[in-house]
């Protein structure tokens, strides 16, 4: 097999997925993660297990040769724009910029002087209707509180 790139890997598998109309909570059942973080590894943000790989891979009738790829420690770079063009990602950005110094005061009278983990994450994406039919998403990261060091 020729040697591929995390880009062209990437395609492999959304395509793979797509032309196997599998979803992401589907896919992620066959490795055992969550849809999100299922998400992360297809889009080469994470580092997949021997396991993840395999089950990744068998599911979407991939050669295992691309397992290396899936296994290797990512370099993990922004792969948006700035500032970001797509207006669901952009729509994220805005609520940080906008709200972020009111959840930044929030957080730090309730845990004092820290930041949230990004690594000690983990992030669930829920649909929930409310009022009734009337669809909304919810986003909840989970991270480890981290204090500033005294030193």
């Amino acid at each position: 097999m020729e040697k591929l790139d995390r880009q062209t890997v990437r395609d492999m598998l959304l395509q793979a997925k797509e032309n196997k109309s599998l979803t992401w909570p589907k896919l992620a059942g066959e490795i055992e993660r969550s849809p999100v973080y299922t998400a992360m590894l297809v889009y080469g943000y994470g580092q997949a297990t021997e396991h993840e790989a395999d089950a990744l891979l068998m599911t979407l009738d991939l050669p295992l040769g691309l397992k290396p790829i899936l296994t290797k420690i990512p370099h993990r770079q922004p792969a948006q724009p700035w500032p970001p063009t797509d207006p669901f990602i952009y729509r994220f950005y805005e609520a940080i910029m906008l709200y972020g110094p009111v959840y930044k005061d929030v957080a730090n009278e309730m845990f004092g002087d820290g930041i949230m983990s990004a690594i000690d994450m983990s992030v669930d994406i829920q649909k929930i209707e409310e009022p009734a039919g009337v669809p909304r998403m919810v986003v909840t990261l989970n991270g480890k509180w981290l204090q500033y060091k005294k030193f």
